[in-house]
Parts: structure tokens; sequence; C-alpha cells
């Protein structure tokens, strides 16, 4: 059991832009586990595109930090309550947690999402009061604040008794002291902290085998990878090994190749202890939540409990008049496969078919759970179409149940009336409201997740982009009636195909907003702008000006079209209508009803007032 001393397997929580990957960063930096010569990236944890742009972590990730005789292994925790299905897995694999909490900002309603997950498996935390050099950190309020949210989410006496250290993850300074000048220039004060109060691993290497698969990832060469903790026994390379289903099914397989983690690489390694975090390839068809274990003595480690979905959304072959211009993956064979592909690393997620072969239901934890696939899929290639996100409304006892989220808002004084009147009539609940007296206050609200689709957007025009809004999932809560959420104006639609025109634009820019440039091409059916009415009116904005041979010298050069309101990924799908797609391709992204013809859409509408009468 000796060996096992000089380990210690740790988690980071925070939220979104607390700081947390570039403390890591620091920490990696500073422990001498990279060479000097070494090139570090910034955030080196955030591997993939989109995570370095938006500034979050999305996969769980893991590294390891050699500090004195130490190995660290830290696992990196999406703050995002969306990627839930991550965070409960990870709590396996760890003896302790990492806090990091902003100086001013607090606690907010993710890391409340994490940490309850981590006090429920009774892990051992220790507070990181981060950015400590802002200037109106207030780390001792922020301390209390910490306290207080421990308390209410139930931590036992001991987890209350947690040491807390400050830290200026961007300067490379730690102390155990909130005073900004008594930092040290280094992170000795967070190394010692881990590896006094962090537990050791107690699992005994002298019983059999047991595994459990926690992370996936995929490499070309080795195939499938399986990562996680031996609980406990010995792995070595090339033993065979039992492999158990989460339906307690058994196969034999074997350990091609068995890895170790130092920084953000992997070695290669002969055997690895109980508490050791590794990756194993070479075992074929592996998924998350299988137990690996000794084939004389095969038993399965209890199957982990993931999260439901609790948005969804059809996924539809693009079949627009653009369609393949843009792409290189159009088929629905390719869009099949690339959903499936999906499902082997992301456990959350769910696809299913549909009666045609051209649209898949994708269902997933959040907006932005699935806005993220969308955007890797563009990236890749693909072009495809999908409908507005729908809210999963579930049956349990009899009585239809919605997801409510918690939201957490923080809000000028002076919108905050506005802001309150627009969230009643989307049924949401204040449960907390706090004044700091700095002319900004935080309210708390438990408001149903249909009543979040399409909101943020309103709300930033409310609090004229004051506004600071999070949102996480709470609990399933009794149906509130239908008719909430979604979108009241009309759209403007176009009549051709073809380029928009200058003439063609100014001719219709007192109906509503534009949401394209001269010169962009459209088709039949696409949206090019919103009504100022609830209604929506057809437009032809690729009319051209009747040339006459009188000659104006001036009338062009004073006219100009209004700026258009050109969507990001997330603003289309949240703007999206019942009757409506939003094709997407790796150059761009257009609103479009689904029926392009406009009698047919008259037809469609008649035929669906006439079955609602008739029900």
């Amino acid at each position: 059991m000796h060996a096992r001393e000089k380990i210690r397997n740790i988690a980071i929580i925070a939220h979104v832009d607390h700081g947390k990957t570039t403390l890591v960063d620091k920490l990696l930096q500073q422990s001498g586990t990279f060479r000097d010569n070494e090139a570090v990236q910034e955030r080196a944890m955030d591997s993939n595109d989109l995570e370095r742009e938006r500034g979050i972590t999305i996969l769980a990730k893991n590294t390891a930090i050699n500090y004195k005789e130490y190995l660290i292994n830290i696992m990196d925790t999406p703050g995002h309550a969306d990627f839930g299905g991550e965070v409960e897995r990870i709590m396996k694999m760890v003896d302790g947690v990492l806090l990091v909490v902003d100086a001013f900002e607090g606690t907010m309603p993710q890391t409340k999402f994490v940490l309850r997950k981590a006090l429920e498996a009774h892990l051992t935390p220790i507070v990181v009061v981060n950015k400590i050099d802002r200037p109106n950190a207030r780390p001792s309020e922020v301390v209390d604040e910490v306290l207080d949210l421990f308390i209410e989410l139930g931590a036992d006496d001991d987890q209350l008794e947690f040491p807390v250290a400050y830290a200026s993850a961007l300067m490379g300074t730690s102390g155990l002291e909130p005073d900004p000048d008594k930092q040290e220039h280094n992170m000795q004060a967070l190394y010692e902290t881990i590896v006094n109060h962090i537990p050791a691993p107690t699992e005994n290497v002298e019983e059999p085998l047991q595994f459990l698969v926690t992370l996936m990832d995929y490499n070309e060469y080795l195939g499938r990878i399986a990562i996680g903790r031996v609980n406990r026994g010995i792995v070595r390379q090339g033993q065979p090994i039992a492999v158990i289903n989460r339906e307690g099914q058994v196969k034999q397989a074997r350990v091609e190749k068995l890895f170790g983690f130092q920084g953000l690489k992997r070695l290669e390694i002969e055997e690895a202890g109980a508490g050791d975090i590794v990756a194993i390839s070479g075992i074929k068809d592996i998924n998350i939540g299988e137990t690996l274990a000794d084939p004389a003595n095969p038993e399965a480690l209890p199957v982990l409990k993931i999260d439901e979905p609790t948005l969804q959304m059809t996924f539809v072959v693009n079949n627009s008049p653009f369609a393949g211009r843009e792409g290189k993956f159009v088929t629905s064979r390719k869009l099949r496969e690339r959903l499936f592909k999906e499902l082997e690393t992301d456990v959350s997620l769910r696809v299913d078919e549909t009666d045609s072969p051209d649209a898949f239901i994708v269902s997933g934890r959040g907006e932005l759970h699935l806005g993220i696939l969308i955007e890797n899929m563009r990236r890749e290639g693909f072009e495809l179409q999908v409908s507005k996100p729908e809210v999963i409304i579930k049956q349990i006892d009899g009585q239809k149940m919605e997801p409510i989220e918690r939201m957490v808002i923080d809000v000028p004084e002076d919108s905050m009336g506005a802001v309150m009147e627009s969230l009643g009539t989307r049924k949401a609940e204040m449960v907390n409201m706090i004044n700091n007296g700095n002319g900004n206050v935080r309210l708390e609200f438990l408001i149903p997740a249909r009543g979040l689709i399409g909101y943020r957007t309103y709300f930033l025009t409310l609090t004229r982009g004051y506004g600071v809004m999070n949102h996480a999932f709470d609990s399933y809560g009794p149906f509130l009636g239908s008719g909430l959420g979604g979108r009241h104006e009309g759209v403007l639609v176009s009549s051709e195909t073809g380029s928009s025109t200058f003439y063609g634009m100014l001719s219709v820019e007192d109906r509503g907003i534009l949401f394209l440039e001269p010169g962009t091409e459209v088709y039949e059916g696409m949206i090019v702008g919103e009504h100022n009415r609830d209604t929506d009116i057809i437009v032809n904005i690729c009319k051209e000006k009747q040339l006459t041979n009188v000659r104006s010298a001036t009338k062009e050069e004073t006219v100009r079209l209004k700026t258009p309101r050109i969507h990001s990924m997330e603003q289309a799908l949240e703007y999206l209508n019942d009757d409506e797609y939003c094709e997407i391709t790796p150059k761009s992204i257009r609103l479009r009803k689904k029926i392009l013809n406009k009698s047919e859409r008259e037809r469609a509408e008649k035929h669906r007032k006439t079955a609602e009468a008739n029900a």
C-alpha cells in the first residue's frame, strides 16, 4: 500500500470564465512537468478549436503533474450543466475536488451543479479564490458565500472544514491569505494544500482487477481508447481481461497497450496499480460505464448514472435549393454515420431514427450541448438542417412533467422591472433576490426550460447588453400549460430565387429588420428578415430598379440601408418557429420555411387548422 501514498487524484470545478483552465496551465508550467524549451500553448487543456474560441471546457480531460515526489492527477470538468454526463463520471475517478471561485463574482449556478455532485460523492474539497488581483475583489465575502453554499448543499462536517488558498492564475501567484500583496510568485501554496489535504487512494493492489471506463478517446492507429481509474488490483500490458457491459454480459479481451499520463502527454507503461488513472487500447466496442475485470473473478462496478436529455431537435438532410454547394458530406448515410459515431464518446446524447431515412431525432442536455455538436459537424464539412429545439416532456406517475431550470441573473437596477415582467410571462418563479448595493441586483428564478428558448437575445436587449444570465437544470416539475416561450414576431419570406439587390431591400426595409447584406444569394421560401407585425409576409428582395434615361446626380448617394441583423448559429436556433428549419453548411447559416412554396404552405396551414378544429 505504501506506493499509493504518493498519488493524488483531484477534479477541478469552476464556473465558466472563473479561470480554471488558466490555473491548470500555471500548475503545469511551474511543476517542472514541461522542459524549459517546450512551448506550452495557453489554456493547454482546452484542446479543441471550439473550446479555445469560446473559452469553455466541453470535454472532460486529464493531466498529470509531478510535484516533488508526488504525482497529482488533475481531471478538468466542464463548468456548464449541459455537460453533466461528463461530470458524473469524473467524480468516480477522484478523491478530492478543487473548487475555483472568482474573487469578485462569487458562487454561480453552474458551480453549484457540479459541487453538489462532488459533495454527494463524499469527496474532500479545497477552495481556491482566484483573480485575487482584481480591483474590486472581495475574497472574505466570497469565502462566506462558499460556506453558505456548502451548508445549503448538505455538506458533512468534514467537508465544511475546507482549506482555502488564494491565487491569481493569470499572474501565476498564490498564497494562504486574502491579501494580494502577500502572494508568493509561484503555485507552491496550492501544491502543498493539495498534497496535505487530499487523501491518497486507498485501493488494494492485492485484490483481483477492477477498472471502470469513465472516458473514451479515439485514435486512428489504436482505435478506441478507454480511460479510467484502476479501482483495485494491477493491470499489465498484454494481460487477458474480462469486459462486463452495462447489462452485465461478460466477454473476453486483451490489453494491447497501456498508457500513463505526464503533463498532457500519454506515455506507454508496462503496468499500473490501484489508484492510477490510465488509458487502455485494444478492446473493440468498449463503451463508457463498462467494467474491465480479472477473467477468473469478473465483478462489475456499479453502473454510472447518467443525466437524461432534456431537449431534442430533428436533424434533417439538407434538401434546400442550395444543397451540396458548400459542404463535403450531404447524404443521409453520412449524417447517420456521424451521429452514431458521436454516441461512442458522448453518453448524454441520444439519436433516434424516424419513419423518414433522411431525419433523425437528436436529444441532448441543452441548447449548448446540441449547438456544439452542430458546430463541430459544420466544421467537418457537413451540410444539414435542424428544426426548432423542443423540450422533452415526461410522464412521471401519470402526471405530465417538464424540465425546470434554475436561473441566476445579474441586472442593472433600472432594468430590473422590465426583466421581471418579461420572465413573468414565461412562468418564472422568483426564489431569491440580493442587492449588492453596486447598482446591480442578483435575481434567482425557477423557470420552465421552454420559457428559456429564445430568451437570451431578448434579455440582452432589455438590459442594453449589461445583464448576465446563467442557468442550470434543476429538476422535473409539473407541466405549466402550453404557449410558453417561442417567437411572437412574423418573418419576411423571399418570393424569388436570385441575388438580393440594394433596391429590392430598400423597398421592404420599412416592413421590419433584414437578416442579410445586398448581393446575398437567396431562394424562394428563405427567411430574409423579421416582420414588424406578428404575421409572415412574402417579399421580393431581388427586384432590379427599372432604369430610365433621366440621370440624377445625387439621389442614389443619400440613401443608406439599415444595418442588417446577422444571426450567430445559437441565435438562429433560438429564433426558429415550428414550421421552420435552420440550414447549416460550412459557410452559411440560413433560416427557411419547411415548405418553400407559398401556395403549398398555405394549403398545409389550412389542413392544420381544419385538423385542429375537428380535434
